[in-house]
């Protein structure tokens, strides 16, 4: 199928206006479910609908802090808040991040290792450059300014309502990486730590994604079926399940079902120890022919 590059522009408009939206709104005492909830909100005023649940990590968290249903948690201040959205339009996915440190606000050394790292990657980006060279950018930088890249977590491929596939993009030079190739769209999101560089899963998970479509056999009732339909394979939070079937008991009564019939996967919060402040920014790239397009740049 040829690629609709319109919609894929779009996606990516999309996700940079709803991440600035989100953005904003990171001041000590906001409730992270209320930024979650009004940054896919935003993507769905501006006519795209979210890729997965939008996510905001706080210091040690790196990633996959997605809010249960009636989170009261805040940001508090001298927190470092990441805040990861993506977007698809009719299945085009984009994904980006940004993080605001509270701490040492717009001159935060932490956020602009991060900030750079991306930027540097991006700047060797095209058909034909080894990822080996985009993850030796990201890690010479972060590691020029004292800190650490996350070495065991990395960008990634999108195509149509896939939010995950090849390739991989590391964030060290990594020998064993491909090339980049013509028609590619890639996330970058370089992960910047001062702690050991290394994530492991830690909490309990809120973001989940069918293991396969869902098929008669299954037997789910008929209003769960439809939910999952309106997944389309994407990655959902209980909000979701709230949304699409009307309560929050119905859609946690919903994922026991999943559960027990061995559905979905489950994607829990990605941490360094208490104490680590991490960093994180992203953009998505498609490769052309002949150059690299960054596709969740805010215009100037």
């Amino acid at each position: 199928m040829k690629l609709d590059f319109d919609k894929l522009r779009l996606s990516g408009r999309i996700s940079a206006w709803a991440l600035a939206h989100g953005r904003a709104m990171i001041v000590p005492g906001a409730r992270l479910e209320d930024i979650q909830r009004a940054v896919e909100a935003r993507i769905r005023e501006l006519g795209g609908e979210p890729a997965f649940p939008a996510q905001t990590s706080r210091n040690h968290i790196a990633a996959h802090y997605c809010s249960p249903p009636g989170d009261q948690t805040v940001v508090q201040p001298g927190d470092i808040v990441k805040l990861d959205c993506g977007v698809h339009v009719d299945g085009y996915v984009t994904d980006n991040a940004t993080t605001v440190d509270l701490r040492d606000g717009e001159g935060s050394l932490l956020c602009s290792a991060s900030q750079m790292a991306l930027e540097n990657a991006i700047a060797v980006m095209g058909p034909g450059v080894s990822l080996t060279e985009v993850g030796r950018q990201v890690e010479t930088t972060i590691e020029s300014l004292g800190f650490k890249p996350v070495r065991n977590l990395c960008g990634h491929g999108v195509a149509r309502y896939t939010i995950h596939c090849a390739p991989s993009v590391p964030n060290y030079a990594d020998s064993k990486a491909p090339k980049l190739k013509p028609n590619m769209t890639i996330a970058c999101e370089p992960f910047a730590s001062d702690g050991k560089g290394y994530i492991d899963v830690d909490g309990a998970p809120e973001v989940f994604m069918l293991k396969r479509d869902v098929r008669p056999k299954d037997g789910l009732p008929a209003e769960l079926e439809r939910a999952m339909l309106a997944s389309h394979g994407l990655p959902f939070a209980r909000r979701d399940l709230e949304r699409w079937l009307g309560d929050t008991r119905r859609g946690d009564d919903a994922l026991k079902v999943l559960r027990k019939k061995g559905l979905v996967d489950e994607y829990p919060p990605l941490c360094e120890r208490p104490g680590v402040r991490i960093a994180q920014f992203e953009h998505t790239i498609f490769i052309h022919e002949d150059r690299a397009e960054v596709l969740t740049r805010l215009p100037d």
